[in-house]
C-alpha cells in the first residue's frame, strides 16, 4: 500500500511494508508505513523534518497516524533504553521499584535533563508495572532485535 503524498505531511524516506514487521501485530497492523519528511506543521520560511506512523482502517488512510519531530523520536528511543536498563535489575526491589525513590534517572539533555521516574500517581501502579514488566520480557527479543541494529548504526554514525 504507497503513502499518500498529497496530504500536508510530505514524505521524503518511507518504509511501505512496515506493517509485516510492526512487532507483534506483524501482518495484521493498521500501521501500514512509517516515513520522514517534512512536517505538516511547517511555515513559510520554516521547514522541520518529523517521522510519521500511517495507519489504514482496510478503507482509508486513519486520523490516528501520528506524526512525531525527529527529536521527540530519539527521547522516546532514550526512554525505552533507560526502562530497558531499570528493569534489567528492578528484581531487586519488591515491586520493581523503589517507593522512596521513584526517580530512576536523569538523562542530560540541551544544558536541562529528562527525569525518567516510576509514575506514582497511577492509583494501580504496582500492578500495571508487573504487567509492564511481563510484557518487556515477552517482547524482549523484538526489542532487542531492534536495539541491537540502532546500536550497530550508531557506532557506524561514529556515536
Amino acid at each position: 500500500m504507497k503513502i499518500p503524498t498529497t496530504l500536508k505531511h510530505k514524505p521524503v524516506i518511507v518504509a511501505e511494508d512496515y506493517s509485516n514487521i510492526d512487532g507483534r501485530g506483524a501482518y495484521t497492523s493498521d500501521a501500514k508505513g512509517l516515513s520522514l519528511g517534512l512536517a505538516q506543521w511547517n511555515d513559510r520560511g520554516r521547514v522541520d523534518i518529523s517521522a510519521k506512523v500511517w495507519r489504514h482502517t482496510g478503507e482509508r488512510w486513519s486520523r490516528q497516524s501520528e506524526e512525531l519531530p525527529l527529536h521527540r523520536v530519539l527521547d522516546l528511543a532514550i526512554l525505552i533504553c533507560r526502562a530497558n536498563l531499570h528493569f534489567a535489575d528492578a528484581y531487586r526491589y519488591e515491586n520493581f521499584y523503589d517507593p522512596e525513590n521513584p526517580v530512576i534517572d536523569r538523562v542530560g539533555l540541551q544544558g536541562d535533563a529528562m527525569t525518567v521516574a516510576i509514575c506514582t500517581e497511577n492509583e494501580n501502579i504496582n500492578e500495571d508495572i508487573r504487567l509492564f514488566v511481563d510484557a518487556l520480557a515477552r517482547d524482549g527479543e523484538l526489542i532487542g532485535e531492534r536495539l541491537r541494529t540502532l546500536s550497530r548504526m550508531l557506532k557506524e554514525l561514529g556515536y
